[in-house]
């Protein structure tokens, strides 16, 4: 399978569509690892909470290398993608809400990591 890095849109949809998987899934066991370690370090949970947090991290490490495309683009266009899903988890397991200027910037991330990995090259 080529690269949709490099295909750009010209990829196949099949193709767009895993990326965008391997990106929520690497999101929700970063930031869910993340939220247990702070659960148990800073909110005196148990520590099965931490050991469970830190071994979703270390699953987290693997699943960028499922990617097609080159370290630093991925890298790249997931931080925007972690930026996205940690606002959608402090709405919905913190029960904050996003302002307008949350939204503006959601947005304009979200134009950065759809041109970083699917806008045409060449």
């Amino acid at each position: 399978m080529d690269s949709v890095c490099e295909d750009g849109l010209n990829g196949e949809l099949e193709s767009i569509g895993l990326s965008l998987l391997w990106f929520i899934l690497a999101g929700g066991l970063e930031i869910g690892g993340g939220y247990l370690l702070w659960l148990w370090l800073k909110e005196g949970q148990p520590g099965w909470m931490g050991l469970l947090g830190a071994g979703l991290l270390a699953v987290y490490g693997i699943v960028p290398t499922l990617q097609p495309g080159h370290f630093g683009r991925i890298y790249a266009a997931y931080g925007g993608v972690f930026i996205l899903l940690s606002m959608l988890w402090g709405w919905q397991i913190d029960r904050v809400i996003p302002d307008r200027l949350d939204l503006l910037g959601a947005v304009v991330i979200l134009v950065g990591v759809l041109l970083i990995m699917y806008a045409p090259r060449g």
